[in-house]
C-alpha cells in the first residue's frame, strides 16, 4: 500500500507538471493538497514522510481522531468541508491553519469572535458556487463581492483567495466555465483592491480535472482517491445540513 501511495504520488506530481508546461506556467505556482478524508493517519504519514506538506480534511471528527497521530509531523492543515458554527472551536484546537469553505456571514462571524477571544487570526478561501448547483455549497457568484467586502472587515479573517467544486462532467468545457468564472471573479477583485484582501489562491480542481484547474489558474488542486485509492464510504457520508455536498477529490 505504501509503494502504491508513492506511485500515484509521483503521477500526480508528473500530471501537475505537465499541465503547467503545457500552460505556460512555473509548476511552483501549484500545490497539491492532498485531500485526506477517510485516509487513515498511517496512510496520511506515508504522504507526508515524502515531500508533501498540505493535507486537508473535510469533517471535524476527522482532525480530531487523527491529530495527535500527525501533529508532530511537519505539514499544514487546511479544513475544505462545509464548517458548521458549533465546530468553530475544534478547528482553532486542531491546528487549522485555512478554511478554504468560508461561505456565509454567520460562520464569518462566529470565526472572528472566537479568533478575537483566542487573539489569533486565520487565513480562508471564500468558496463560491460555481455551478450554480442547489448540490453544492457556496455563495453565488453574483453575491460574492459584496459578501468578500463585508468579510475583509473583520480582522481575524485573512482572505487569501477563492475556492470553488467545479461540474462533475465528462465535459472538459462545462467544467471549464465553472474555472471560468473563479478566475474572472478573482481578476475582479484585485482590480477593486480591497483593504486586507489578499486574491493569491485559487483552490481548484480535483483527481479528474487539474489539469483543466491549472489552465485556468489553479494555485491549489485538491487531490484524494488519485493517490490513496477509493473510499469505503460512500458520498452521502459528507452529505451535511441538508445538502447533497457530493465532492469527489
Amino acid at each position: 500500500m505504501k509503494e502504491d501511495i508513492l506511485h500515484n504520488l509521483t503521477i500526480i506530481n508528473d500530471r501537475i507538471k505537465t499541465a503547467c508546461e503545457r500552460s505556460g506556467r512555473d509548476p511552483g505556482e501549484v500545490k497539491l493538497l492532498l485531500a485526506t478524508k477517510t485516509v487513515s493517519a498511517e496512510r496520511i504519514k506515508t504522504a507526508l514522510e515524502h515531500r508533501q506538506t498540505l493535507i486537508a480534511e473535510n469533517k471535524v471528527q476527522e482532525l480530531k481522531e487523527k491529530y495527535e497521530a500527525l501533529k508532530d509531523m511537519p505539514h499544514e492543515n487546511h479544513f475544505i468541508g462545509h464548517l458548521q458554527t458549533n465546530k468553530v472551536k475544534d478547528i482553532l484546537k486542531y491546528d487549522v491553519t485555512c478554511v478554504q469553505s468560508l461561505d456565509r456571514m454567520d460562520l464569518a462571524e462566529k470565526l472572528h469572535q472566537r479568533l478575537s477571544a483566542e487573539k489569533k487570526t486565520i487565513e480562508v478561501l471564500i468558496q463560491v458556487n460555481t455551478s450554480n448547483e442547489e448540490s453544492k455549497f457556496g455563495i453565488a457568484p453574483g453575491d460574492a463581492a459584496e459578501f468578500i467586502r463585508k468579510v475583509s472587515t473583520f480582522p481575524t479573517l485573512k482572505i487569501k483567495g477563492l475556492m470553488t467544486i467545479g461540474l462533475f462532467s465528462a465535459e472538459t468545457e462545462k467544467v471549464r466555465k465553472c474555472f471560468k468564472v473563479l478566475k474572472n471573479l478573482q481578476q475582479e477583485m484585485i482590480r477593486e483592491n480591497i483593504p486586507h484582501v489578499e486574491m493569491t489562491e485559487l483552490s481548484m480542481g480535483m483527481s479528474g480535472d487539474l489539469e483543466t484547474a491549472i489552465e485556468e489558474g489553479a494555485t491549489i488542486v485538491r487531490v484524494g482517491t488519485a493517490v490513496f485509492g477509493a473510499r469505503i464510504y460512500p458520498d452521502s457520508y459528507y452529505w451535511d445540513e441538508g445538502k447533497n455536498n457530493i465532492e469527489k477529490l
